[in-house]
């Protein structure tokens, strides 16, 4: 998920932040939305959560105006989309939501424009594209859809250019296919290349201009791989620093221009973890205040402003 670069002296209230919502912790599906303050990684929690505890819903934002976690289980799947207004986080839930109850969903952003909710898994997989249009949020579906029904891809975005979902899990199992939806026209294609290793429960970050990550997941065994598309050619290399513990089930999101975050998930327990990379070196440390609580199908989302 995204997005740019505007300081909080430049934007008066403004305030850049990363949020992470919902997810299944050790007690079950949670409401928790944890915000990380991008100037110093320092986290506080939402007085007011989700709606619903849920997990493997997505993000996706409209920096300066409004963040949104979409679809998603409480234990049934649901079409819920919940908007958190920027900058004082107030929650509602929109009157349209997604197109069908369904979780394993993907997101994506075009930062003043609109969000995307790809795929997922309804009574079966689907390969359906909703789109939100911002501001008034809303709904229609793309024409066409994604490549193959999946359920659990990763998104991320170059703002303003295209959306981009990886990997998943198809039919056929686990998937490397990467399609990309150019914003301009919502026009779909699938990279030459793919993933370097076809996975499913991965997390994605941007950094808009410059290369989408997809990190982490599993294809059978959970991977510490963390795969790099660089824009506007979408060549892809893998990070000789992957995420510092092989983990599924992972949510991102991105301070644009400065680091993106790969958080949460699940190794052989429930973790808190939240790793950090920074633009454009790629090195990685691991923040000293992790998540609230160990929690995995997290949704992330961001206020920065691209």
């Amino acid at each position: 998920m995204l997005l740019g670069i505007l300081n909080s002296q430049a934007a008066g209230a403004f305030a850049a932040a990363g949020y992470v919502a919902g997810g299944t912790s050790n007690a079950g599906y949670t409401t928790t939305v944890d915000k990380f303050a991008f100037s110093d990684d320092s986290r506080t929690t939402l007085g007011t959560g989700l709606s619903s505890g849920r997990e493997y819903a997505t993000g996706m934002s409209n920096p300066a105006v409004a963040g949104y976690v979409a679809g998603g289980t409480t234990g049934s799947r649901i079409a819920t989309v919940n908007k958190f207004a920027f900058p004082d986080d107030a929650r509602s839930t929109l009157g349209t939501g997604l197109s069908s109850a369904r979780e394993g969903v993907a997101g994506m952003s075009n930062s003043g424009t609109a969000g995307y909710v790809a795929g997922g898994i309804a009574g079966s997989r689907v390969d359906t594209v909703d789109k939100f249009a911002f501001p008034g949020d809303s709904r229609s579906i793309l024409g066409t859809g994604l490549s193959a029904a999946k359920q659990n891809a990763a998104g991320f975005s170059d703002s303003g250019t295209a959306g981009y979902v990886a990997g998943g899990t198809t039919t056929g199992g686990y998937n490397s296919t990467v399609d990309k939806f150019a914003f301009a026209t919502d026009s779909r294609s699938s990279l030459g290349v793919g993933l370097s290793v076809a996975r499913s429960f991965s997390g994605g970050m941007s950094n808009p201009d410059v290369a989408g990550y997809v990190a982490g997941g599993t294809s059978g065994v959970n991977t510490t791989t963390v795969d790099k598309f660089v824009f506007p050619s979408d060549a892809r290399s893998t990070l000789g620093t992957g995420i510092s513990a092989a983990t599924t089930n992972l949510s991102g999101m991105s301070d644009s221009g400065v680091s993106g975050y790969i958080t949460g998930g699940y190794t052989n327990t429930i973790v808190d973890t939240v790793d950090k990379f920074a633009f454009p070196g790629d090195s990685r440390s691991t923040l000293a205040a992790g998540l609230s609580a160990g929690r995995y199908g997290c949704a992330g989302f961001e206020n920065k402003v691209v």
